[in-house]
């Protein structure tokens, strides 16, 4: 095996530098990964927000290699097993409605887009109404989607038929509205925007504002979807129920898929040549969703993310009145937030070095994702490991 050296300079050589990583990864189970050099570390990354069953769970394994060695691909010229059964799990647990599948939270969203647009066609109505700080993807529309500059930067010309309001403001969200809006589209909560929940009065808000505009209200659920929050959606805290939600990253607890889930208002607007994809659905990424939501439901496991949310909060306010530096502490389930009153890197840093795995978002946010399945002991075990770094951090900052 290549040490961490040779693996980082072939990718330094080989690879498009979109990425800079200081670690490799080579193997996992449960919640722990190791590097080359044979280290462990407890990850409460998750593969952000992908790995929801934890690092390489036996039922995800032994489906993906049953299905790779019956049928891997056939394209959707053809109807497959797994695809319509993986999409009765998710109306079930979800809108009711159809399912169209992606490839991953981008083309999902993408999906949402064209779904919107589609929609309100002939009602001359196109523009999508979105949120600042809001992340919805990469590829051209989903970035212009996204209320982020910074994702934006050095792609202008941006397509057009995009708009942004403030979170929590519904007089913003009346005056980026227009009579060509034919959707809004808000994630419930924002991860890369800093673990911010939103309050689900003003989903509320939304919902009626939409009955009232005839504009779909759509969820990006590609982070929270999957049991993340605590629910199967993080629509369910709200009592709000969207016109269309995307998924992807939880959806396949680590084989790429996406998907869009649609609800009365929308299950029939994409008809044969509306839209399209080659990968989207495909047996092994179905099969394998149809896996994780039945272990979900086997194994309890949304009962053991929010016990163990309900420990890492406690866990973590505790560390709180330690450390001044520590602000709030926010998220939903095991999407969780520690908001800083300085950068967030060098303390993400400081665990990594302690063998946690964690991500700076948003400048100032520690944000933490453990696997579903994370255990009591594991999470004391990250406290533990936050606690030390946060003493090591301090002394650097007296």
């Amino acid at each position: 095996m290549k040490s961490t050296a040779q693996i980082l300079e072939q990718q330094k050589r080989f690879l498009v530098p979109t990425y800079a990583p200081s670690l490799a990864l080579v193997s996992g189970r449960g919640s722990f990964v190791r590097d080359a050099e044979g280290h462990r570390f407890l990850d409460f990354t998750s593969g952000i927000a992908v790995c929801n069953l934890g690092h390489c769970h036996p039922a995800i394994v032994e489906s993906i290699c049953r299905q790779a060695g019956t049928l891997m691909h056939v394209s959707n010229l053809y109807a497959n097993e797994p695809q319509p059964q993986a999409a009765e799990h998710l109306s079930r647990i979800g809108l009711g409605g159809k399912v169209f599948f992606a490839n991953c939270g981008a083309t999902a969203n993408e999906s949402l887009i064209k779904l919107a647009r589609k929609w309100g066609a002939d009602k001359g109505k196109h523009e999508v109404v979105t949120f600042w700080k809001s992340f919805h993807g990469r590829s051209l529309a989903t970035l212009t989607a996204t209320g982020q500059e910074k994702v934006q930067r050095g792609f202008h010309p941006l397509p057009s038929g995009f708009a942004y309001a403030d979170l929590h403001d519904m007089h913003s969200v009346k005056r980026a509205v227009t009579k060509k809006t034919a959707a809004l589209l808000i994630e419930p909560v924002q991860g890369e925007g800093g673990v911010l929940p939103v309050d689900p009065a003003f989903l509320r808000e939304l919902r009626d504002f939409c009955h009232e505009r005839d504009i779909l209200l759509m969820f990006d659920e590609v982070q929270t979807g999957l049991g993340r929050t605590g629910q199967w959606f993080g629509y369910e805290h709200s009592g709000v129920v969207p016109d269309a939600i995307s998924l992807a990253k939880g959806l396949g607890g680590g084989f790429p898929i996406g998907a869009i889930l649609t609800g009365p208002k929308t299950n029939d607007v994409l008809q044969p040549g509306s839209h399209a994809t080659t990968f989207g659905g495909n047996p092994i990424g179905t099969a394998v969703i149809s896996t994780i939501i039945e272990t979900i439901e086997r194994d309890n496991i949304l009962g053991n993310a929010n016990e163990r949310s309900d420990q890492l909060f406690a866990g973590l306010n505790e560390l709180r009145e330690k450390h001044p530096f520590i602000g709030e502490v926010r998220g939903l389930g095991l999407m969780i937030g520690m908001v800083l009153d300085r950068p967030a890197k060098p303390l993400q840093d400081i665990c990594t070095e302690n063998h946690l795995l964690c991500i700076a978002t948003a400048g100032n946010v520690i944000r933490l994702l453990p696997p579903l399945t994370v255990t009591a002991e594991e999470v004391k075990q990250a406290l533990g490991i936050l606690e030390r770094a946060c003493d090591e951090w301090s002394k650097t900052l007296a």
